[in-house]
């Protein structure tokens, strides 16, 4: 696999960025669920909303700075197909309606986080440099097991008795 070029490594900068803000966002707007539940709201909702309101913001966090990108993309990928199934199947709200927002916004965020999920977090990461410092090492490694079974073969009695 060749190298990202400089945009594609921007582009993927931007879309975790945007990503990683509307978690935030989305997650902060649910910490009101932790003193008061709105009148009408079952508590298995209120609970889902609570759990929500930790994970969205680590999940943010976490493509924000590219760490452990995929898997982030990944939770969140499910959270917004929980999203739209419950905004078609439980709310009744079509893709788009003339009275406001449908699950169009939900399906683009989960499309990016399938993205995201394709193509990793970019040059511009953790996951970039633990992926470098993980690659160095295990060179290493390698250098030291090649030098060492070199050493046993040239310093054999069954060598020298050649």
């Amino acid at each position: 696999m060749q190298p990202y070029t400089t945009f594609q490594e921007t582009a993927l900068l931007v879309l975790r960025l945007i990503v990683a803000a509307i978690f935030l966002d989305a997650g902060y707007a649910k910490w009101s669920f932790w003193s008061t539940a709105p009148e009408g709201v079952p508590a298995g909702m209120v609970s889902l909303l609570k759990f929500l309101s930790i994970v969205e913001p680590l999940g943010g966090v976490a493509l924000g700075v590219g760490f452990l990108t995929r898997w982030a993309a990944a939770g969140l990928a499910i959270i917004m197909v929980g999203a739209i199934f419950i905004m078609q199947f439980t709310m009744q709200v079509g893709f788009s309606t003339p009275q406001g927002p449908g699950w169009e916004f939900p399906l683009i965020i989960l499309g990016s986080c399938i993205a995201l999920m394709a193509f990793g977090a970019g040059s511009w990461s953790v996951d970039a440099i633990e992926e470098g410092v993980r690659t160095f090492f295990v060179g290493r490694i390698l250098d030291l097991r090649e030098n060492t079974r070199y050493h046993r073969v040239i310093h054999s009695p069954a060598h020298h008795a050649l």
